[in-house]
């Protein structure tokens, strides 16, 4: 009898305004039109707990968050969604479309909240285990951009609302982790117009779905 092929882990990362929610979708839409069985979802969140989590970290709210409650809350989640849902799914022999991972964490609170890589690296280790995204597709953009298309869609959230050098210490810090290990990244420029952008990730999706398929 022959194995499952395990699916493929494929995250969308980026800052504020990059368009991730556009380009999710366009993404879910491809790979149906591609025959690839897939499972969405996002993070902080993905399961009820998680959601949960989610609503805590993202809220407005008087009282400060410290950033290690914060980093501790975002794992949290992150511990419960790949056990009920990322690993799951990948088992089952469906891609898992994550809108953000742990990159999101090591640029946000990481390099956003000042807490360096050491931590998030230790706590990646103890609640991923093995577990890596195979591919991590970056839209960036200036944060400028990002900022004003932030605003003009909706009332912000508590990460929204950082202050632009908050945002660039973001972008800055996902870049430079893209450079890092270029064949597990892809960054593509999301300020161009949004039918160029999504023609740049079908190419990406099309590399991997052939690699996949490829692969015994």
């Amino acid at each position: 009898m022959t194995a499952q092929k395990r699916g493929l882990f494929v995250v969308l990362e980026g800052g504020e305004g990059v368009g991730k929610t556009t380009n999710a979708a366009f993404m879910r839409e491809y790979l149906e039109n591609k025959g690839i069985e897939y499972s969405a979802t996002r993070e902080p969140g993905g399961t009820p707990l998680a959601e949960e989590l989610r609503e805590i970290i993202l809220a407005p709210r008087e009282e400060s968050m410290a950033p290690m409650a914060e980093l501790l809350l975002v794992f949290a989640a992150r511990a419960q969604h790949i056990e009920h849902k990322i690993l799951p799914v990948m088992e089952q022999g469906q891609w898992c479309l994550c809108d953000r991972f742990t990159d999101a964490t090591f640029a946000y609170q990481g390099a956003g909240r000042d807490l360096g890589t050491s931590r998030v690296e230790a706590l990646e280790s103890f609640v991923q285990a093995e577990l890596r995204p195979d591919c991590v597709i970056i839209l960036d953009a200036p944060v400028e951009i990002g900022h004003q298309r932030a605003r003009a869609r909706a009332e912000l959230d508590r990460m929204e609302s950082e202050a632009m050098t908050f945002h660039q210490k973001v972008r800055d810090a996902y870049l430079a982790r893209a450079a890092q290990a270029p064949d597990r990244y892809e960054v593509i420029d999301a300020a161009l117009p949004l039918v160029e952008v999504q023609v740049n990730l079908a190419k990406v999706l099309d590399r991997l779905i052939d690699t996949w398929k490829n692969h015994e």
